[in-house]
């Protein structure tokens, strides 16, 4: 059996990263393996401080120098998305390696980059101000006024492994529709699907420098982009503990944090529960959980918690678990042992305090961790009060439904909620009463489009992510006034 490779990339050398229109290989090297079994994909450059200050340098050089109108911008993205579909089984199979996420989700991976893409040449092309009434008072007579949307300048871009591929459209997308230079910086373990994309970018016409992958360590890389005076915006996805100490960092600076979540859904008495089981079986598993709006804490109406319990944990044990290039597979590798290690012992915390596993829980004979149902949970278990971010779902019984909404609420995250009922008036009272920033009735919080606005409050952000709300974020409104 042949070893496994990423179209594009030479396992047995070091691949550069563009910065300042060339490629830099570096000094000193980061193997990248994959997550399932180890094997060796790659390696790529470890740079640190004095390369992010020559990628901010060209970047303020090309956005003074060489600024995009809008059409270029919106012909580049749209160019970048036709490539990108062109590419999208070498894509997904970067994915797939790389993050150890299975190719059927992987290849859906590459489809959602593709609608970013076309979503933020849309934006491109629609990007306008405002008139401001200015003949509104006596001071404003014979004025005309309006507002230009200007970019905000060089954005800091850092990015997760989870979804190594679309959430970095997600980023660069809307930068480049509002005229953005960035400076990205992929997370470790999943680079490549980075430089691929920005080989993408590049062949689809973006000046060389709008766009500078600097590779590294958080301390090393990370921290540069998070303080330099020449970085206007950050934005960050990953973990509360790291994105707010961005924030905190950087106070005279935009950060944008799309961070972690324990996502509730509810199950009343009254709705379509089958239906969710078989969501559920997804949302709460794809990607081995590792996902922000992963469907975790499952609040189940005492009414129906047996017949849900007994039909999810069948479910569960139908997950296919193995090799992400296997066609069958369903579920992988978490990104790395400790992690697995982590959540493991999780599941074994919530048995002992009075929880029953009800499938999974083990690991697998080739170290994979196998999708987990837990019943029984009490809020106070880590299962429940904390990320997970692995292939576990907590259920929880409940018996009235303002209950379940107060459970649903007393979390720390708030990033996405479901409830699945058939009375309208609960599924009006939950979209009201849930303190989320995106509430689905008769859908799992897994949902999400790319062209939504998505983002949380509390420790699950402070923005909104999607083309359009992202565009506002790394625009300026400039206000002119013509003297008539």
């Amino acid at each position: 059996m042949s070893t496994p490779t990423i179209p594009g990339i030479d396992a047995g050398t070091v691949t550069p990263v563009p910065i300042d229109g060339e490629l830099v290989a570096g000094t000193e090297a980061i193997e990248v393996r994959a997550p399932y079994d180890g094997t060796l994909l790659g390696s790529v450059p470890a740079l640190g401080a004095e390369e992010v200050d020559r990628a901010v340098a060209a970047a303020k050089k090309a956005l003074h120098e060489n600024p995009l109108p809008q059409w270029k911008r919106a012909e580049i993205l749209d160019k970048a998305a036709l490539l990108l579909a062109e590419r999208e089984e070498e894509f997904a199979r970067c994915i797939a390696l790389e993050a150890a996420k299975p190719i059927r989700t992987a290849r859906a991976e590459a489809q959602r980059a593709v609608s970013t893409l076309q979503f933020s040449a849309a934006v491109a092309r629609t990007l306008a101000g405002e008139v401001v009434p200015m003949e509104a008072s006596a001071a404003g007579m014979g004025k005309l006024a309006f507002i230009l949307r200007v970019p905000v300048g060089v954005v800091g871009a850092i990015a997760p492994f989870n979804f190594p591929l679309n959430l970095v459209a997600h980023k660069l997308g809307p930068a480049i529709a509002a005229g953005c230079p960035v400076v990205l910086k992929p997370a470790s373990q999943t680079p490549f699907s980075s430089i691929l994309l920005a080989r993408v970018l590049f062949e689809a016409g973006l000046p060389a420098g709008y766009l500078h992958v600097v590779t590294g360590g958080g301390s090393k890389v990370g921290n540069p982009i998070v303080d330099h005076e020449d970085i206007a915006l950050i934005t960050f996805t990953g973990s509360p503990e790291v994105g707010w100490g961005i924030r905190a960092r950087a106070p005279r600076k935009r950060v944008g944090l799309e961070l972690g979540n324990n996502a509730p859904l509810i199950l009343e008495a009254d709705g379509d529960w089958r239906t969710a089981v078989a969501k559920v079986k997804v949302a709460g598993f794809s990607h081995a959980g590792q996902s922000c709006i992963s469907t975790q804490r499952l609040f189940v109406h005492e009414s129906i918690a047996d017949e849900v319990v007994s039909e999810l944990a069948a479910a569960v044990r139908t997950i296919v678990v193995g090799d992400p290039l296997d066609e069958a597979t369903d579920v992988s590798a978490l990104i790395n042992t400790g992690e697995r290690d982590r959540v493991a012992g999780w599941v074994k915390e919530a048995a002992e305090q009075g929880a029953t596993v009800a499938a999974g829980g083990e690991i697998g004979a080739d170290g994979v961790l196998l999708p987990t149902l837990v019943d029984g949970a009490t809020p106070d278990m880590k299962v429940c009060s904390q990320e997970v971010f692995g292939p576990v779902v907590a259920v929880i019984r409940y018996s009235d439904f303002d209950d379940a909404l107060r459970q649903a609420n007393d979390t720390r995250y708030g990033l996405q909620a479901g409830v699945f009922t058939s009375d309208i008036t609960k599924g009006l009272r939950a979209a009201r009463t849930l303190d989320f920033g995106g509430v689905v009735i008769n859908e799992v919080p897994t949902f999400r489009a790319d062209q939504q606005p998505y983002g949380g409050l509390r420790d699950s952000g402070n923005t909104k992510e999607g083309p359009a709300w992202s565009v506002r974020e790394m625009t300026e409104e400039r206000l002119i006034i013509l003297n008539g």
